[in-house]
């Protein structure tokens, strides 16, 4: 599964790129005041309803009190996910006890081949913090627009042989449920660990 090659078609490679380093862009140029950057994070996120791993129906509600690493990606993925998989759970490894208040959230963009079965067995190679969530395509769709996490069936491949293109990024939530920070694709196991303390570290404000 995890052995097959990356296919980018030329279209949907180009849509997120362009994507991709238009929010990245928006964000680092956002951080050079902290209005700007209230205020672009503030633009994304919100709320959602889907299905988890288990089968029970959840809402961003269900993960406020908690701070949320929430990731968009795919079980079938043949590198992306699984190394951003790893580096999370190598920080809440690093975390320790205080993992307890972090949710690791990873939302199929693939619902057609991750069943919650599947994502069940996918995340827990990784670690068993991690819950996996699906959806009916427009449910994830409109969580993923939410955020501008861009996904789109990659070109070639028969069947269910497909490769899915996607953007990277992982999203940090406080814990009243408001996105705090956005990590690039692959930022290393400490400074992910460091943004996760950082949340737990501040003092829980009114939930609302």
């Amino acid at each position: 599964m995890r052995a097959k090659t990356w296919m980018w078609g030329a279209g949907a490679a180009l849509a997120l790129a362009l994507t991709v380093g238009a929010l990245w862009s928006q964000i680092g140029a956002a951080k050079h005041t902290a209005d700007n950057g209230k205020a672009l994070l503030a633009a994304l996120g919100g709320p959602f309803s889907l299905t988890d791993q288990n089968g029970r129906t959840v809402t961003d509600r269900d993960f406020h009190g908690r701070v949320v690493a929430l990731f968009f990606g795919y079980t079938f993925c043949p590198d992306i996910c699984p190394t951003d998989l790893q580096i999370l759970a190598e920080a809440l490894d690093k975390l320790g006890p205080r993992a307890d208040g972090v949710q690791p959230l990873f939302v199929t963009i693939d619902p057609q081949r991750d069943t919650p079965a599947q994502l069940a067995e996918f995340t827990t190679m990784f670690s068993p913090r991690i819950l996996g969530l699906t959806g009916t395509p427009e449910q994830i769709a409109d969580a993923a627009k939410r955020y501008r996490a861009y996904y789109a069936r990659a070109k070639g491949g028969d069947g269910d042989a497909y490769t899915m293109d996607h953007s990277a990024f992982l999203y940090l939530l406080d814990r009243q449920g408001k996105l705090a920070e956005v990590l690039p694709h692959a930022t290393p196991a400490d400074r992910v660990a460091a943004a996760l303390t950082n949340l737990l570290d501040q003092k829980p404000g009114p939930q609302s």
